[in-house]
């Protein structure tokens, strides 16, 4: 098996990891949920946004993602907080894409 399915594998399980512990958990007062980033500016994914002198745009096949660039960790972060908060106090075992408008296959 090559990397990218061994991470394809992981995210997988982590889906479906969001949805089972729902019961479980929601008997304590927990709330399960997730999030799915998309190409978030961060050193794991420099390769796909960090060629030298090269633009974002030049460097990141955008044709699919609608807002035409790399996300930050703080866009990952304040979808965290919403879901940390009482404001998503009903929601429970979703997962929220944070891809920019980039296709996903949840």
């Amino acid at each position: 098996m090559d990397l990218i399915g061994g991470y394809s594998i992981s995210k997988t399980t982590l889906l479906g990891l969001t949805k089972a512990l729902v019961n479980p958990c929601i008997e304590k007062g927990i709330r399960i949920n997730g999030i799915a980033p998309g190409i978030i500016k961060t050193k794991f994914s420099q390769v796909l946004w960090d060629s030298g002198d090269a633009k974002e745009s030049e460097v990141i096949p955008f044709n699919g993602c609608a807002m035409g660039r790399v996300g930050t960790p703080d866009e990952c972060a304040n979808t965290v907080a919403f879901l940390a908060s009482d404001d998503a106090s009903y929601i429970t075992g979703e997962t929220i894409v944070v891809a920019g408008g980039m296709p996903s296959h949840l």
